[in-house]
């Protein structure tokens, strides 16, 4: 009996672990760049597509999938209405940092901090960059570590798919 127990216990745990992954994003205190909280779960496009990217200012694989991103952005916006949300991880120390880069950077995207990772732990990110596809109705379509050169068109093809 008690084996069967633990053998329920560990498949409730196993469901509850993969609920974020077709969930909303949990109740979590995000904070913009002007330092007003932000509610994780409000996170939305308006019924449209949107990507949510995990980073951090000292992850060049980051960089590079935002910046490849941030050059065919307003054409993306403009052919499907999606928007994206860059999440930086950087620590509180750090956070003063996310500014100037995103600025220098010239990133049209708004950009939250998550200085305490609790978004980034609660949705069961391991490692960035991490970036995820979510359609209108909040469910995320697309979870993927990682940046692979080019893989930008893949992002936009997916969001075509929400769209039509």
């Amino acid at each position: 009996m008690k084996r069967y127990v633990k053998f329920l216990l560990s498949l409730v745990a196993a469901f509850a672990m993969a609920l974020p992954a077709s969930a909303q994003f949990p109740s979590v205190q995000l904070k913009n760049l002007d330092g007003s909280p932000v509610d994780a779960s409000t996170i939305s496009n308006d019924g449209k597509p949107y990507v949510v990217s995990f980073f951090a200012t000292w992850c060049k694989p980051c960089l590079r999938e935002l910046k490849a991103i941030s050059e065919v952005y307003p054409d993306w916006q403009e052919e499907t209405g999606m928007k994206l949300i860059a999440i930086s991880i950087d620590e509180a120390q750090n956070a003063s940092k996310v500014r100037p880069l995103a600025d220098q950077l010239g990133w049209e995207y708004e950009v939250l901090l998550d200085t305490n990772s609790e978004l980034k732990n609660a949705m069961g990110i391991q490692s960035v960059p991490h970036l995820l596809i979510i359609d209108g109705d909040g469910k995320i379509v697309e979870n993927r570590s990682g940046y692979t050169e080019g893989s930008e068109e893949h992002i936009i093809d997916k969001i075509r798919e929400l769209v039509k």
